[in-house]
């Protein structure tokens, strides 16, 4: 009876295993590089991304490589855009991903002008997915300034530009303290935007604590994604 009850236990504790592993591993990610078509060299592009049909959930990268999650099994589309270089525009099928839930597509840019496109649109929300604070506290690590660099170029060659900074943090805790904390946080931001010459008033915070998180899986990777800044423009 008890070797039976040992074997049961024994099951059970491996079937409990895998069913937390494939809880870890449910998302699918698009992953590749940015390139040159003619000279195969990594270009650095502005790569914008939002779920199909509504766009519900959308992110910005300025890098030479993409990496972001596809949740809720949806379609998503992709644009990049770099100066010298035709805007490039695909649609991500989460139906296309490998083994290890990957989808894995390189993009080659060609040489021409960017299209009109290339405006930074009202409305349009920037995750800035680089944005790295210390754990529970709002100072910025030194790793976050060259994303926020970026945006003060962006603002800097569009004099008209005003932007909104949202913060977000996980729903995990007391609700209070992470709307503290979120609006702590895109204060800091704010504050190095300004420190860079760019008029305060452009400039405006908005806090939500863990009120919209981009996913409600119960996992590591999820909560990280759900702490984020990002950035809504509101005039230009």
């Amino acid at each position: 009876m008890a070797h039976r009850f040992f074997t049961l236990s024994i099951a059970l504790i491996f079937s409990i295993g895998i069913a937390a592993a494939q809880a870890t591993d449910s998302l699918i990610y698009a992953e590749g590089n940015i390139i040159n078509a003619a000279t195969k060299e990594p270009v650095t592009a502005r790569i914008t991304y939002q779920s199909l049909p509504y766009g519900n959930r959308m992110g910005t990268l300025n890098n030479n490589r993409y990496s972001f999650p596809l949740f809720d099994n949806e379609k998503y589309s992709i644009v990049v855009e770099a100066p010298g270089f035709t805007t490039a525009k695909y649609m991500i099928d989460p139906a296309e991903a490998n083994g290890a839930s990957k989808i894995l597509k390189d993009i080659e840019l060609t040489s021409g002008a960017p299209s009109n496109g290339s405006k930074h649109s009202v409305g349009l929300v920037m995750r800035l997915d680089n944005v790295i604070f210390q754990v529970g506290r709002s100072k910025i690590n030194e790793e976050s300034y060259s994303e926020l660099d970026v945006v003060v170029k962006m603002m800097k060659e569009n004099a008209t530009m005003v932007i909104q900074l949202e913060g977000h943090t996980d729903y995990l805790g007391d609700a209070k303290e992470n709307l503290k904390l979120s609006k702590a946080r895109v204060e800091s931001v704010k504050d190095y935007i300004v420190s860079k010459n760019i008029n305060k008033s452009r400039v405006k915070t908005k806090a939500f604590g863990g009120t919209q998180p981009l996913s409600r899986d119960d996992t590591p990777e999820s909560h990280r994604l759900n702490r984020r800044v990002e950035l809504r423009i509101l005039q230009n």
